[in-house]
């Protein structure tokens, strides 16, 4: 991570983060954390991720999302140049899913 965005207020976040149990918890931070806005811009960002992940076009993304071209590009960006934790969170979401 960006080391001005680090501090032991960000790692309290995070780790904060990491102590919840299930999704209920999870879905009741986040909640309380941020705005309905926040939440669907995070997921629409998420989504963008796993399509372009399965190989997805920049329209079908958009069309299907309401994603901008630019926040198309940009999740693309994070993927490829990223700091590896959208792909991390997505295969473990697949490899999870391989367990189930």
């Amino acid at each position: 991570m960006n080391s001005k965005l680090r501090g032991q207020s960000m790692n309290d976040l995070f780790q904060a983060i990491l102590n919840l149990k299930n999704l209920d918890e999870c879905s009741n931070f986040f909640e309380d954390l941020c705005t309905i806005s926040e939440l669907r811009a995070m997921e629409q960002r998420f989504q963008v991720a796993q399509m372009l992940d399965e190989g997805r076009i920049y329209s079908d993304i958009a069309q299907e999302t309401g994603a901008s071209t630019a926040t198309i590009s940009r999740v693309n960006k994070c993927l490829t140049y990223g700091s590896d934790g959208y792909r991390t969170a997505l295969d473990r979401m697949k490899e999870n899913s391989k367990h189930e």
